[in-house]
């Protein structure tokens, strides 16, 4: 009984650090806000990219991880903005397929970025 409290808590402690990502919106070099006023409607170009970033080991060990500014530079052309930006990491069914095949080993996720593109 103790060891599989042990083992469940180690589990626990692996999941609660596992597949982490830092995304850091002032490498973008324009401007670009998270979040609008309460009852504030922002004009601009709506855009939805994804990108897909892989960790080892359980989550653990980031082995390639989604790029911000290399998804978001298709949208940002002639030092325009980004406003309202959401950034979601989703495991989806394909990502979930490969984690259970390699037995946790390669973890892949999916990172979708929505937002709107302004002018300045």
């Amino acid at each position: 009984m103790t060891r599989t409290l042990r083992t469940l808590g180690l589990l626990a402690a692996l999941a609660a650090v596992a597949c982490t990502q830092t995304f850091d919106a002032t490498s973008l070099g324009v401007p670009a806000t998270m979040a609008a006023l309460p009852g504030d409607t922002t004009q601009g170009t709506p855009f939805h990219a994804t990108a897909h970033t892989v960790h080892g080991l359980f989550g653990l060990v980031p082995i390639s991880q989604a790029n911000l500014r290399k998804a978001l530079a298709r949208q940002l052309v002639g030092g325009q903005g980004i406003s309202n930006l959401k950034i979601k990491t989703k495991s989806r069914w394909m990502d979930v397929l490969v984690t259970g095949l390699t037995l946790g080993l390669v973890v892949p996720r999916t990172v979708i970025y929505e937002g709107k593109i302004t002018g300045r």
